[in-house]
């Protein structure tokens, strides 16, 4: 099959440190790959990828000062795209709404990952314009702001079974924070529940600019804490140790998670995680196997009691059945012989 992938442009693939999406569409480029498929990934210059590179940009905007107006960059990505499509089989962007109103007027079969929140009014009002564009949530819960869309299926994340894996540690003597710092993922929350457990908290996260004044004004006071250590944004080679060496990671968000790849990072090193029931939770964690879903800080505070009776062996077997690339990237063929497959009646009756 011949795929084409289009990322975002506003990092590298994969990232050089955080980047939820980026990170995905690598996994997913590299198995398809692994599988045989001819791949090429449409993405930043300054990418690295087993698949053929095509970029319509020479490096990610992240790390390019000489771009202002990153929607000019976006409007060349579409309009590249499109004039090599009919070298695909199926195109499958990771760039929201940018494709609907172009590709929607040509033959070669689309569908588009949507990878964000979706309860914003201006969001709304773009998809529904075009009802009939077939779109994958990430989770059942995504979908809930805009049920009337072309959801063609959910397809959960998968990461490399091999890329994050349990290492032996002696004990297990801190309670983990992973990601990024803002308020909606709950920082100050771990730090109480850690707080109330007893338990030193790591914290490994990145402060975006856009949040940097919560940074300082809410939470730096808190990091004063002699249980709380600040060790800042890790990058993959380094999870491993920190997953593993954590009793369980807290995941206390305030917000609908769409996924939230944490709690699968956790899972691939053996590492049980105490998530508040917020958006994707209910569906990536199997409560009392993976660690535990609770409603508060209450909650989560007693769910600690019980971690110790959860198996780490098991934690990683959950992950393994149902979290790796290659599991996703055999949903996402599925659905791309399904996308071709509808496309091939029209075809033959234009051609008649």
């Amino acid at each position: 099959m011949r795929i084409a992938q289009i990322a975002p442009l506003f990092e590298a693939v994969p990232p050089k440190l955080y980047g939820g999406t980026e990170r995905v569409v690598s996994w997913l480029t590299e198995e398809l790959v692994e599988m045989g498929h001819e791949v090429t990934l449409f993405a930043s210059g300054d990418s690295l990828t087993s698949a053929k590179l095509d970029a319509p940009w020479p490096r990610a905007l992240r790390l390019d000062p000489d771009v202002r107006d990153w929607v000019a960059t976006y409007t060349l990505m579409v309009e590249y795209v499109r004039r090599r499509a009919h070298l695909f089989d199926v195109l499958h962007f990771h760039i929201d709404y940018w494709p609907n109103s172009l590709f929607s007027r040509q033959d070669v079969p689309f569908v588009t990952t949507l990878h964000g929140r979706l309860d914003l009014p201006e969001f709304a009002a773009a998809y529904r314009l075009f009802p009939e564009v077939p779109v994958v949530s990430i989770s059942d819960n995504q979908r809930r702001p805009l049920p009337d869309i072309g959801w063609a299926r959910t397809v959960y994340h998968g990461l490399p079974a091999n890329l994050l894996t349990p290492q032996p540690v002696e004990k297990h003597d801190y309670l983990a924070f992973l990601g990024r710092i803002c308020p909606e993922k709950g920082i100050e929350r771990a730090i109480q529940i850690a707080s109330r457990v007893g338990m030193k908290l790591k914290v490994a996260a990145k402060v975006d600019k856009a949040d940097a004044e919560y940074f300082k004004a809410e939470v730096e006071p808190l990091l004063a804490d002699s249980n709380v250590e600040f060790i800042g944004e890790i990058n993959d080679a380094q999870k491993p140790a920190f997953l593993s060496g954590a009793k369980a990671v807290l995941f206390p968000i305030d917000w609908p998670e769409p996924f939230g790849l944490v709690m699968i990072e956790s899972m691939a090193c053996g590492c049980p995680v105490i998530a508040m029931r917020r958006g994707s939770v209910p569906e990536v964690m199997d409560d009392g196997i993976s660690g535990f879903v609770v409603e508060n800080v209450d909650e989560a505070v007693a769910a600690f009691a019980r971690i110790d009776q959860l198996d780490r062996g098991r934690v990683r077997a959950q992950f393994e059945k149902r979290f790796t690339s290659r599991r996703m990237a055999e949903d996402y063929v599925s659905l791309y012989q399904r996308l071709i497959d509808a496309k091939k009646p029209l075809l033959r009756a234009v051609g008649d």
